[in-house]
């Protein structure tokens, strides 16, 4: 999407549309224009339908929105009991409620002679529920607002907040002090919208752009999120984030034609109301926009003048509850720690272990918390894992171990799951997980760890729209369950969901982990996430289709008995038998192998058939030998083909540099080089500066025109 200066109105413009020019450009940029055309037009009345009719009549309250004599727009609220709205016919209500004294809706009411074009917004907080009119208004002879229905249409519940409304005593006075300003806020402005996850916007289109009747006049709308999601950038503006929503885009299509617009908060807790009107601006390449959750772009507002109105409203609202779309967005405070998060991504941070839950017989989940109030986690994908640093032992902090572990939690979760299989003693010769058996046995709530945030090449895209089949063996189900529970989020914020059908297998239910999550995952998928279970040796009196769906080893018989015919993508995680076993399935059954994908880190990487794998080349020529100088530590070597990585090659000459998977994915072992030249004989699995290299899959080139190339690396 360009800038401002870039936007021009549509060559295309549909004078016939029930949408005028400024909402058809935006619809167009956002690539959804023909499909809220078709929806537009069959949703968008010139009429309310019954239960628009009822619904506004039991409402006891109504927000307003319209413009003073001079343009600017004000949003408002009207109320009275129960019944205060009437509706005489489909075309048509009648408001029996003055607007308040200090109002300028009221001021605009007793100046005009003639009709006013209104927005309308019926807003049932208890339920969520919500209904727009665009319409023309008159005085009536007995005061009362006499409404023409222009366009009438529904909204979705996304973003409300829940709220219960109480009236005063009768007795209680309701008599509203009025107190005007200009341009700057005062403290107690500043505190209620820094404090708020509600307020209401009124904005309208310039006529000359309006050619159509039906689709001109005036918008009020709702906008929510998480307490702080507007920001008073100084006494005069604020920024506030955009987030998904019907792509009808009222406000942003009148801000496009017309940059005014009037916001009201409310005091819910003491029914004072702060009215503003003022100049907008929509920031369509803010950077900031990329550190606030769920925002799709931001738009600013230059205060102008406004008005509190105290102790205004004769009732109170007792919160309830967040929307769910509400919780999956963010703040100005998190976005600012977000940013420093970002910066700070490759360095360890000290997390706390909140919570302990086991999950089967082997393995245990940590859930993490940052240790500092002042630091949230970098953002990450789905399917990515963590580098986990630790002391070896409880008595030696100062000799630590570096290890790597897929998060089990979804980037939308709002906390950071681990979970971690003891490994036991493979034999005689081999000990047991050193890093495991100490989280399994060591560690308790409260415990420290330290971490690098999350990295890795195995991602899941929830927005894409081709089915996903999720295929795990044993701990390999903690990618997968990041990705279900990634892709439920994703379908509650954006009403599409992605099929996925996970397939799990385990020996048998002592060892199944996130059975009863991933039945939860299923029961509030809509049908969108199916569950499979392929126990090895189940126990006696499991419930076949119940307990589990298949005895023995996931087959070529299952795969067919419950995978419709479909174009999927596969993903794969387990021990590296496992997951040898299931890919070469997956090939006799005709899947491309590029629909293939696999986690590739540690001992379980997955071996690719080389006729259907694209080669990658390496990016230059290995050396034959070289000088390597490792700086910090002073030490020279000479170098050859048969030493390997410089990861072995260092450790081979007594030095230890941190490393966790050994294979190139997670980043740990990531030196800078200061002279020289390494290959990497793999493709890496993070991103990396020009002179930095992975030292557990680097070696020496021969891009040095020296007989003996010579490399400084930091170390």
């Amino acid at each position: 999407m360009g800038k401002a200066s870039e936007i021009t109105p549509l060559d295309n413009y549909d004078s016939a549309s029930p949408f005028h020019r400024g909402e058809q450009t935006f619809q167009a940029m956002t690539g959804v224009r023909d499909k809220m055309e078709r929806f537009g037009r069959q949703v968008i009345r010139d009429f309310m339908p019954d239960q628009h009719r009822e619904f506004y009549q039991q409402l006891p309250y109504v927000f307003v929105g319209h413009a003073d004599d001079q343009g600017w727009p004000w949003a408002s609220i009207l109320f009275g009991q129960p019944g205060f709205i009437q509706s005489p016919q489909p075309t048509s209500l009648t408001i029996d409620a003055r607007s308040l004294e200090g109002d300028p809706l009221t001021e605009s009411l007793a100046n005009s002679e003639a009709p006013i074009d209104l927005g309308l917004l019926g807003i049932e907080l208890t339920t969520r529920r919500r209904n727009r009119l665009s319409a023309s208004v008159e005085l009536g002879t007995d005061q009362r607002l006499n409404v023409s229905v222009r366009q009438a249409f529904g909204n979705c519940p996304q973003y409300i907040q829940t709220r219960d409304l109480e009236w005063l005593d009768d007795s209680t006075p309701n008599s509203a002090e009025v107190l005007p300003f200009e341009k700057s806020l005062d403290q107690a402005a500043v505190d209620l919208i820094t404090r708020s996850d509600t307020f209401f916007v009124a904005s309208y289109a310039s006529k000359g752009e309006v050619t159509n009747e039906q689709n001109k006049g005036v918008d009020v709308s709702h906008r929510g999120g998480k307490p702080g999601f507007t920001k008073v950038d100084n006494g005069t503006t604020l920024t506030i984030p955009d987030y998904l929503g019907n792509f009808h885009f009222n406000t942003l299509g009148n801000l496009l034609e017309n940059p005014k617009a009037g916001l009201l908060f409310i005091d819910f807790d003491s029914g004072d109301i702060l009215t503003l009107t003022g100049r907008t601006e929509i920031l369509w390449d803010s950077p900031e926009t990329e550190y606030f959750e769920g925002a799709e772009r931001l738009w600013r507002f230059r205060v102008e003048s406004g008005r509190w109105l105290k102790n205004a409203l004769p009732f109170r609202f007792t919160f309830g509850a967040f929307s769910q779309n509400s919780l999956l967005t963010g703040s100005w405070p998190e976005a600012k720690k977000l940013a420093q998060s970002e910066r700070e991504r490759n360095q360890f941070q000290p997390y706390v272990i909140q919570e302990i839950k086991e999950e089967s017989s082997v393995i245990k989940s940590f859930y993490l918390e940052p240790r500092s109030s002042d630091f949230i986690p970098a953002r990450f994908k789905a399917g990515q894992f963590i580098t986990l640093r630790m002391p070896v032992t409880q008595e030696d902090q100062g000799s630590t171990v570096v290890r790597t572990y897929t998060a089990s939690s979804a980037p939308s979760d709002g906390f950071l799951r681990i979970s971690v299989k003891k490994e036991p003693a493979a034999s005689d010769d081999l000990p047991e997980g050193l890093v495991s058996n100490r989280l399994h046995s060591d560690f308790s709530v409260g415990d420290v760890v330290e971490i690098k945030s999350p990295s890795g090449v195995f991602t899941f895209d929830p927005s894409e729209t081709r089915p996903a089949v999720l295929i795990a063996g044993g701990i390999g189900i903690t990618p997968m369950i990041s990705m279900a529970r990634e892709a439920l989020a994703y379908g509650i914020k954006t009403r599409s969901m992605r099929a996925i059908t996970m397939i799990s297998a385990a020996k048998n239910a002592e060892q199944r982990a996130f059975f009863n999550e991933i039945s939860a995952l299923v029961q509030s998928s809509d049908g969108h996430v199916k569950s499979y279970w392929s126990l090895s040796n189940p126990e006696p009196g499991l419930k076949p289709g119940r307990d589990f769906h298949h005895h023995g080893r996931i087959s070529k018989e299952l795969l067919q008995a419950v995978l419709p015919i479909d174009d999927y993508d596969f993903y794969l995680c387990g021990p590296v038998g496992f997951m040898q076993s299931v890919y070469d399935l997956l090939l006799t059954l005709g899947v491309q192998d590029n629909n293939i994908h696999a986690e590739s880190f540690g001992p379980s990487s997955l071996h690719r058939r080389p006729e259907l794998t694209k080669d990658q080349p390496l990016q230059a020529e290995i050396a034959d030998e070289a000088v390597v100088v490792f700086s910090k530590s002073g030490v020279e070597q000479s170098w050859t083909k048969e030493d390997g990585p410089i990861l072995d090659f260092a450790e081979s000459h007594g030095l230890t540099p941190e490393f966790g998977c050994r294979t190139g994915q997670c980043g740990s072992c990531k030196a800078v080089v200061k002279a020289g030249h390494l290959v990497h004989t793999q493709e890496p699995g993070v991103e990396l500066n020009a002179n930095e290299a992975l030292l557990c899959c680097a070696v020496p080139s021969e891009l040095d025109d020296k007989p003996m190339p010579e490399v400084v690396i930091e170390i």
